[in-house]
């Protein structure tokens, strides 16, 4: 639960920005990174630095690892749904265009907002968020009836994975928010980490792609970013904000990050978007907006 109007630590703005901006960029850096020997290898390449990176900075810290029994649900059920999460959203990235990646993610406040209404009893609806709801999801079929226009020949297959990967990550976001309590948010990064590489290696090994024999710069370089920054300061932030947040606000953080996706993705990576397309983008952060704006205060701290 949370209490409006109580003030927050300084950081917590400064961290949700971060989180913005890390998240405004990941879709771009998973599309630049997939052609070093296919998604699977990406995918795994990201864990296993991200996990290295994180225990380094738990030790150069001496933050402590938490391994006793009680963690390991909240490792569980969080390296459950990266791995869900991750594993529908780099399939899907193959025909997507990256900037289309944090539009249906932006669908995740609306749907997180179900979850913690019947786990946390988070009870926030009203008729202007249901409105908001409603606008949002107009949107997304927008964007959906313009398959033409959103990466190649199996697009919509592409977003419907993503749309499943929202309601995994939503899952696992309530879930963790529920479980881990007071640990520290680099601690959690770490044990989700943990619980998902080997799920992620098993994937590579199924997959039958092995080891890249030829990887350019852009690809190796954008894997690293995305196991360094998107993961490691990523999560950890993100995971810091969940013991500040409400979960729904939380998920806020995705209404500006399709915009500015879109835009990275036409400038960086010469990806075309249709006016309808924009239009659908528009409907989705405007039905967002109005969920945010009608939640009262933009920053509001969890019950301790």
């Amino acid at each position: 639960m949370s209490v409006p109007g109580q003030a927050l630590p300084a950081s917590v703005p400064a961290a949700y920005l971060a989180v913005v901006l890390l998240w405004s960029t990941t879709p771009l850096a998973i599309n630049w990174s997939l052609p070093a020997g296919g998604y699977a290898f990406s995918l795994f390449a990201r864990m296993l630095i991200g996990l290295v990176c994180a225990v380094c900075v738990l030790m150069l810290t001496r933050a402590g690892f938490p391994l006793r029994r009680a963690v390991w649900p909240t490792y569980l059920v969080g390296g459950l749904s990266l791995f869900g999460t991750l594993y529908c959203v780099y399939w899907g990235a193959q025909f997507v265009h990256s900037g289309l990646i944090a539009l249906v993610f932006g669908l995740s406040p609306l749907v997180t907002g179900v979850v913690a209404a019947v786990w946390l009893g988070e009870r926030s609806f009203t008729v202007v968020k249901l409105f908001g709801m409603v606008l949002a999801v107009v949107g997304l079929l927008i964007v959906f009836g313009r398959g033409e226009d959103l990466g190649g020949p199996h697009a919509q297959s592409g977003l419907a994975l993503m749309l499943l990967a929202v309601c995994i990550n939503a899952v696992g976001l309530v879930g963790i928010k529920r479980l881990g309590g007071q640990m520290p948010p680099l601690a959690i990064t770490a044990g989700i980490m943990l619980v998902s590489l080997p799920l992620f290696g098993l994937a590579w090994l199924v997959s039958g792609s092995g080891v890249p024999t030829t990887v350019t710069w852009r690809s190796a370089l954008s894997i690293i970013y995305l196991g360094v920054f998107g993961s490691v300061l990523g999560f950890g932030l993100y995971y810091y904000l969940m013991r500040h947040l409400a979960a729904v606000n939380l998920a806020m953080i995705t209404v500006i990050t399709p915009l500015l996706a879109l835009v990275l993705g036409a400038l960086l990576n010469d990806e075309a978007v249709s006016a309808q397309v924009w239009l659908g983008v528009m409907c989705v952060s405007a039905g967002l907006y109005l969920n945010m704006a009608s939640s009262g205060s933009r920053w509001v701290r969890r019950r301790q």
